[in-house]
């Protein structure tokens, strides 16, 4: 019952594909930023920071205004170009480790999001909703496609698998060391094929992008009310997106560090901790987690082991059988004083793809008091918290593929 449809993407000339690509703005240092805007004509980040060209920081409706204006120089000089008939895209990436990410970038409908076919599992933040919405509204296109996981799908596994035994029409290895590799799927009778099997799933989950997808169904709302003539087809009543098969999706944890112990001792904290864990020192030795209900710790140079003793908790839904909601349950609210996990200050966060060793090094160098080490969350815990209306606390999940801006763009 979900509505995936084909489009007609913007996309960069496959010469320079590689050279317009971008990670998202946030996760470049200014260093990073400077040096590839200063050396890269292409990048897309002169579009998203458009304040660039001034040497001023532009904010709001201004800066908005100048996204778009950046963005239609792209397309003035030939740098995109937009392909004339609708398609699915198949893209596949190939990360450092080997892991291969297969999928179908599509449009995906705002009503579907509305109605709970395409279900989240994280809160999103009202004012960053309307902030986007506004940004959407004025520049007039997605640039990242929203990641959505469905269930495993033979027929739709088949068709991607044999469109990449043609050769791609992107390939190109980013800095990180990822390959990617886009092909164009135009056969309407693949492209009904297709239609007809996401038809046919009841519930597809957001893996990354809930603010983005929250943003575009206001967005739809907006342009609806504003729209006399409004049919339900128009562009604007869909989002682009990355779609997965849930087999492909990979879940890091992400691991907390706090700065202090609440003006505890010690001894006082691990005593207080007895109360909900078993303890087991393990010494200077890198020590991971190894099931659910199970923590790694990191305190004065020496790890620990803290099995929850589960006859004092009790699992009455997924929610509070969910790791990182044992934590804030257990240690970071009550014994820690951290009741606002999203805003608090004292807390901080590594994700699993960044090993003990950095929790370890961030404790030894003063920077955090004590660090707790996690098992990853599921794809089964994820879908269980979305289908029971809940939400997860902030950073329970890294979720790969991570995807690139400006590779293709869905315009409305």
């Amino acid at each position: 019952m979900a509505k995936i449809l084909p489009f007609k993407a913007v996309r960069p000339t496959r010469d320079k594909v590689s050279l317009v690509a971008a990670r998202s703005y946030q996760t470049y240092t200014l260093a990073e930023r400077e040096s590839r805007m200063g050396y890269n004509p292409f990048s897309f980040l002169h579009i998203i920071n458009p304040g660039y060209k001034y040497h001023k920081d532009i904010s709001g409706k201004e800066r908005y205004d100048l996204v778009r204006n950046r963005y239609l120089e792209f397309k003035e000089e030939s740098i995109f170009i937009q392909d004339e008939k609708p398609n699915y895209y198949v893209y596949k990436i190939v990360n450092r480790e080997g892991h291969v990410f297969s999928g179908i970038v599509a449009a995906a409908s705002s009503e579907d999001y509305e109605k709970d076919i395409i279900k989240k599992h994280e809160d999103t933040i009202e004012y960053r909703e309307n902030v986007f919405k506004d940004y959407l509204k004025t520049v007039g296109f997605n640039a990242e496609p929203v990641l959505l996981t469905y269930p495993d799908n033979t027929l739709i596994s088949s068709i991607i698998s044999e469109t990449q035994k043609n050769r791609a029409e992107f390939e190109f290895t980013t800095t990180y060391r990822d390959t990617h590799y886009l092909w164009n799927l135009d056969d309407p009778d693949l492209i009904t094929c297709i239609s007809n099997e996401f038809e046919k799933i009841r519930t597809i989950y957001i893996a990354d992008g809930h603010h983005r997808s929250a943003s575009s169904c206001l967005l739809s709302k907006d342009l609806k009310s504003e729209n006399k003539a409004h049919t339900g087809n128009e562009p604007y009543n869909y989002f682009m997106s990355y779609l997965i098969p849930e087999s492909d999706l990979r879940i890091h944890e992400f691991n907390r560090l706090v700065k202090d112990l609440n003006g505890l001792s010690k001894e006082s904290f691990l005593i207080q901790l007895d109360t909900m864990y078993r303890i087991e020192n393990k010494g200077s030795e890198l020590y991971k987690p190894s099931s659910k209900h199970h923590f790694s710790m990191y305190l004065d140079g020496e790890f620990y082991s803290l099995y929850l003793r589960k006859s004092n908790y009790k699992f009455s839904n997924a929610l509070e059988a969910l790791d990182t909601h044992i934590l804030y349950k257990t240690i970071l609210e009550p014994i820690l004083g951290i009741s606002d996990v999203r805003n608090d200050t004292r807390i901080n966060y590594s994700h699993g793809k960044n090993d003990l060793v950095t929790i370890k090094s961030k404790v030894d160098h003063g920077e955090f008091k004590v660090g707790f080490g996690l098992v990853p969350i599921t794809v089964e815990e994820m879908k269980a918290i979305a289908n029971a209306g809940l939400t997860m606390p902030p950073k329970s999940t890294f979720i790969e593929p991570k995807l690139r801006s400006g590779v293709t763009i869905y315009e409305f």
